[in-house]
């Protein structure tokens, strides 16, 4: 999801809780770095890395269909497998690596960089998303781990799980950056907006609600009333 980098951040008191016990701010943005070059990296127009993984999408499917490595159907199947592989990891991901458990300094650190400072500032349209230098890095390593993993396989399977990837970017992005639609599409902001502001612990699929159901992680709906 989000950028991280190696180098020590300038925040001076990492907060040692989960994000949403930090009270969000909706105005404003956290300084991480006080290197500003560093600092300036951790910011990006949410176009860009959209653009690279529906780039590295296209690109995949093309290539595994010109150079017969899938026929029409099994890229469907594959596509639609890529896809679904990346809710899955999506919802992994943020729940057991972006809240990680902040029992200790260091988790702190870890948890807060990588995904407490969204939690903190969620209207922070800047971050939402990793910065065109790691999503070209993490779109490359994708394409390896799916080459080894999978083979021939792999083209489209790597076309639907970072079609997947961009659907969540565009998503995450909508549903902090402008209001809730009046039709169908509102429920994922009501989802999200429960992980944000109401039930930390649960609504962790933010393309997707599918793991949350089967997974048994749906926010209260009592407590959503």
């Amino acid at each position: 999801m989000q950028s991280v980098s190696t180098e020590e951040p300038a925040v001076s008191a990492t907060p040692t809780v989960a994000p949403a016990a930090v009270r969000p701010k909706h105005k404003g943005s956290a300084q991480l770095f006080q290197n500003p070059v560093l600092e300036r990296l951790t910011h990006t127009h949410i176009a860009l890395p959209v653009s690279i993984f529906i780039a590295t999408a296209s690109i995949s499917l093309y290539y595994g269909l010109t150079r017969g490595f899938m026929t029409g159907v099994s890229a469907l199947g594959l596509f639609l497998g890529g896809l679904l592989l990346f809710t899955l990891v999506e919802y992994l991901v943020h729940r057991y690596v972006y809240h990680i458990p902040a029992t200790t300094p260091a988790r702190a650190k870890f948890q807060y960089t990588m995904h407490g400072v969204h939690h903190e500032y969620p209207k922070d349209k800047t971050r939402l998303a990793m910065p065109p230098i790691l999503t070209v890095f993490v779109a490359s390593l994708l394409f390896f781990i799916f080459r080894f993993s999978f083979g021939s396989y792999a083209f489209g399977l790597l076309s639907g799980f970072t079609f997947g990837y961009a659907m969540y970017l565009f998503v995450h992005y909508a549903i902090h950056a402008y209001s809730p639609p009046k039709n169908f599409l509102k429920v994922w902001w009501t989802h999200h907006a429960q992980h944000h502001y109401r039930q930390e612990a649960v609504a962790f699929g933010v393309s997707s609600t599918l793991w949350d159901h089967i997974i048994g992680t749906m926010p209260d709906s009592k407590k959503h009333e």
